[in-house]
């Protein structure tokens, strides 16, 4: 995935219990690398077939000259390892864990999106003393006040061993459907998929066994209810929503706010975006995060 993150950034690897986890992170000019003089922003990637830490390439550039960035793509996904397993909440969990406790020594800031930003909930629910402060976008278990979101084939025929390869295959492999998945269902306005994003989730989708981690998303073995957790969050947080998201609508991200007012101190409504604001108007995104940050 080097070949698709900004100037300045480079390649480093963490080991965990599950395997490498490969992350970006300012190695080379423009940037004076400090890092252990300044705060630390931990970004956070979605699921979903080819999805790696790309997806916040447009928005931590921003934040590269005060902040030292650390972008993972996690276990199953981008260059990180590719496990042959059936994953689990827990792995995520764990390897979260795993690679925060090596690279940060004081608690920190997490920017993190939909499935991954309500893990992280779970985290700061249970670990408060790794977390500063939480910027979650469109942060949703997917089973949310028990309502199932996000599945869109019968889980009968995603668990079809002969169907698998086929229905991935299909679905995340090649260029086409790459496409029509950003435009049609990720993004509001199509004619803002560009090449390069296409080609980069082209590039984690072709990765050998990436479509382990992609069909235990899509079969919903990660999925969970994060109302249940979120009343339990002590860390401030602040909520963003793409206003036309799919599958995770704006009134389930109201709803979920509205149990834990202490904590969530502010829920910003993206207009004209779906559940990948920080890729289809990225500059919104920052301008709010650097108020708060």
């Amino acid at each position: 995935m080097i070949q698709f993150q900004p100037p300045g950034f480079g390649q480093k690897v963490i080991p965990t219990s599950q395997g490498n986890i490969v992350y970006y992170t300012q190695t080379s000019p423009p940037w004076l690398i400090h890092e252990h003089q300044r705060p630390t922003l931990l970004f956070l990637h979605n699921f979903g077939g080819g999805a790696s830490a790309y997806e916040w390439s447009k928005v931590y550039p921003a934040f590269a000259a005060t902040h030292r960035i650390l972008a993972p793509d996690l276990i199953g996904w981008g260059d990180s390892a590719h496990p042959v397993r059936n994953y689990t909440i827990n792995d995520y969990l764990t390897t979260i864990t795993e690679f925060i406790n090596q690279t940060c020594d004081s608690p920190v800031t997490v920017i993190a999106s939909s499935l991954t930003a309500a893990l992280a909930i779970r985290l700061a629910i249970t670990q408060p003393s790794l977390f500063k402060q939480l910027f979650l976008i469109c942060p949703s278990g997917f089973n949310d006040f028990g309502e199932g979101a996000g599945r869109r084939l019968p889980l009968g025929l995603i668990s079809l061993p002969l169907l698998e390869d086929l229905i991935y295959t299909l679905g995340a492999e090649n260029e086409l459907a790459v496409r029509n998945f950003l435009q049609s269902f990720l993004f509001v306005s199509p004619q803002l998929v560009t090449q390069e994003m296409v080609q980069a989730y082209l590039y984690s989708a072709q990765q050998p066994n990436a479509k382990f981690s992609a069909l235990a998303f899509l079969r919903g073995d990660l999925y969970f209810d994060l109302s249940l957790y979120i009343q339990q969050l002590i860390i401030p947080t602040t909520i963003f929503w793409g206003e036309q998201a799919q599958f995770t609508r704006l009134r389930l991200g109201q709803r979920l706010s509205l149990l834990n007012t202490t904590a969530i101190q502010n829920f910003y409504t993206i207009p004209k975006t779906g559940i990948l604001p920080h890729l289809e108007a990225p500059a919104v995104l920052i301008g709010i995060l650097q108020r708060h940050l």
